[in-house]
């Protein structure tokens, strides 16, 4: 029996213990469970409720801070420590503790009823107000779907969704079940489901705003824009004068390219709620998505100002690549970063911030720890598994063989519009597709993640542990079928084009599905936008990434990855030669003119000089290089990973590399 499965079990008897009443019990259990798990976040919220219980305060106010500097983000142990400092008459800390938890876990009732109460003693009307009404919500669900709202924010979602989808069994058009189940479906990236899920909600409820809003936000996650835009449009005009829905308004309207009225919204909403970090933040990644880069540092300093433990504020300004940040702005991420219960979003921005604030000072050690700390806590929340990765990519390397191309040549659809560039994130791939964007004949346009979510549908939905049907599916597609999924393809990009007669699609991570993209589109263009192993990797574990991009959170993943990624490479090279033209990042910087002809050669596009001069080309960008690509082409960032050497030798040692 290992020490993990012993504390397991004496958490178990402590909390039966408790439930008994044994608070003596409950506590020495709890306490061996510490001994032989010291960060046993489970253990640590039973000893403090203990020692409540027993009358202990100052005691379990210790526990209770170590729980939340461990679990910063659990509500129910801002719920604790609400029910600790009540016990101390302590009713300002309480509050504050109260607040904390239901905005971590809405559904915890116990804190709603102690706002309720706080707030009467307070005279604080809106506060008892507030919390009446949630408590009446939170009366009216099922004690089902509190459970699993409960779930749900306490990160718990396989629990979640088994409780979600028992109960729906037998309460199939129940909307705010569907709602719930939608959201974890989000969660667990199965965007077209929970899109299922919503559009269903809003069908038999089409008075619920809630579900008219995360219908809003799974249509703009799953990239389908236009729609997004004109649902966020009828519940604007639905419900007038709500500012939440003016804001989620103008975030449509910046991504259907509609800035001035964007602009227009966050500058009215600012001017009506003082100090919402929130809109400064939304406004400023509009401005830089179109190049105002002063107009967005000064909104995203506002943002601070606003919320100074705001981290996504400070890191918009690193991911600007060209800001510098003042020694008061180092000072103060710094305290707040070092903050007890800090929430752990916040600190991982803050930390990837601090490394890029001392990397640019040149103080590489602290920028390095920093580094390190922010990927840390950021794959503490992720579920990602380099051997999971290595197996998927080897499968598509077993399936997509020659014999499989050559028995399905010249199916598919015929188009030879779209342009892949694939590779890995902070590759080059935006240089490319700045480049072919500046072109007349070509329309750039994103990280599409159609082809993506094109392989998870042919994957199927399965049980745990059991295999996906894709790739191996491949096989057993007609020539119909290719062609149809082809054609479905360019029906559903057709939004983010313009009418040239060419797109690019600069998903990196569609490199894992070229066997797929050749299958059904043959006659389309594939670029593998590759940078040397070190500065790739190095470039991507200092990057935090919006979403996905989950192996860059580690030394060891990010390198794995890289390797795996080239030997896939490889084997397409082999299985479709001349397929995919490979362009080097450092032979592009190195001779600019030479590789845009050659890029412009492959795709059978005459040159224009407007390729070359591709910083000048005015167009939103999206990705963490929209500064650089604005920028002419330079040789900054190509070793910067030298002056980290020490630290990156487990890397250099997994990819090979001599330092």
């Amino acid at each position: 029996m290992t020490d993990e499965t012993e504390a397991t079990v004496l958490v178990d008897k402590a909390t039966a213990s408790l439930k008994a009443g044994q608070l003596e019990t409950a506590s020495s259990q709890a306490r061996a469970a510490l001994e032989l798990e010291a960060d046993n976040s489970d253990a640590l919220y039973l000893l403090a409720v203990c020692e409540r219980y027993l009358r202990k305060p100052d005691a379990a106010v210790e526990v209770i801070e170590r729980l939340k500097v461990l679990r910063p983000d659990y509500g129910r142990a801002y719920q604790e420590a609400g029910h600790i400092y009540r016990m101390k008459k302590d009713a300002v800390a309480a509050q504050a503790a109260y607040e904390r938890a239901v905005q971590l876990n809405p559904a915890l009732g116990a804190s709603w009823q102690a706002l309720q109460q706080l707030a009467v003693q307070s005279g604080n009307e809106v506060l008892q107000a507030t919390a009446r009404y949630q408590l009446e919500r939170l009366a009216a669900l099922p004690k089902e779907l509190v459970s699993v709202t409960s779930f749900i924010h306490e990160g718990r979602l396989y629990k979640a969704e088994k409780l979600c989808r028992l109960f729906l069994r037998g309460n199939p058009h129940h909307v705010e079940a569907m709602r719930l189940l939608a959201d974890i479906g989000v969660r667990l990236q199965v965007l077209d489901d929970a899109e299922f899920l919503l559009e269903s909600c809003v069908e038999f409820a089409p008075d619920y705003e809630a579900a008219r809003l995360d219908y809003v936000n799974v249509l703009h996650k799953r990239q389908k824009f236009e729609q997004a835009y004109v649902e966020a449009k009828n519940l604007k005009e639905k419900v007038p004068d709500n500012l939440a829905y003016e804001v989620l308004y103008a975030n449509e309207c910046v991504a259907t390219g509609r800035f001035d009225d964007a602009l227009a919204i966050y500058d009215k909403a600012a001017g009506a709620v003082q100090d919402n970090a929130t809109i400064h933040l939304a406004k400023g990644h509009a401005l830089k998505t179109v190049g105002q880069q002063a107009g967005a540092i000064e909104a995203y300093r506002h943002a601070y100002q606003a919320q100074a433990d705001l981290g996504d504020a400070y890191w918009s300004l690193a991911n600007l690549k060209t800001y510098r940040f003042t020694d008061e702005e180092v000072m103060a991420m710094q305290a707040e970063e070092a903050r007890a219960g800090i929430a752990a979003a916040d600190r991982y921005h803050l930390c990837f911030a601090l490394g890029k604030a001392f990397e640019d000072r040149a103080d590489f050690k602290t920028s390095f720890d920093y580094y390190t700390c922010g990927n840390a806590l950021k794959k503490a929340e992720l579920r990602y598994s380099a051997d999971a990765m290595e197996e998927e990519l080897q499968a598509q390397a077993e399936v997509c063989n020659a014999a499989l191309f050559n028995e399905k040549a010249g199916m598919g659809a015929a188009s030879d519009a779209p342009i892949f560039i694939v590779g890995l994130p902070r590759a080059g791939s935006t240089l490319v597709e700045q480049i072919l964007a500046s072109h007349s004949q070509v329309d750039g346009t994103m990280e599409l993640p159609n082809i993506m979510a094109l392989a998870h549908r042919l994957g199927g939905r399965r049980r745990k542990g059991e295999a996906a049907k894709y790739p191996a599916v491949l096989h057993d597609l007609s020539a119909d079928q290719l062609q149809e999924l082809g054609e479905c393809y360019l029906r559903e990009t057709e939004f983010c084009r313009s009418g040239a007669p060419y797109f690019t699609d600069k998903m990196p991570n569609n490199f894992r599905h070229i066997g797929l993209v050749s299958l059904i589109l043959p006659n389309a263009r594939i670029i593998d936008a590759r940078r040397d192993g070190m500065a790739c990797c190095f470039s991507g574990f200092k990057q935090l990434f919006a979403e996905g991009q989950e192996f860059t959170y580690g030394i060891e993943e990010v390198g794995r990855y890289y390797r795996d990624y080239t030997a896939l490479m490889a084997h397409w090279d082999k299985v479709l030669p001349g397929k995919v033209l490979r362009v080097q990042y450092e032979d592009t910087v190195a001779d600019l003119e030479a590789q845009v002809r050659r890029i412009l050669d492959f795709c059978g596009l005459e040159f224009e000089e407007a390729c070359v001069n591709f910083h000048k080309t005015e167009r939103s960008v999206r990705t963490a290089s929209s500064e650089q690509v604005r920028q002419p082409i330079n040789k900054k960032g190509l070793a910067q990973w030298r002056h980290f050497e020490n630290e990156l030798r487990p890397l250099a040692d997994i990819l090979g590399y001599k330092i």
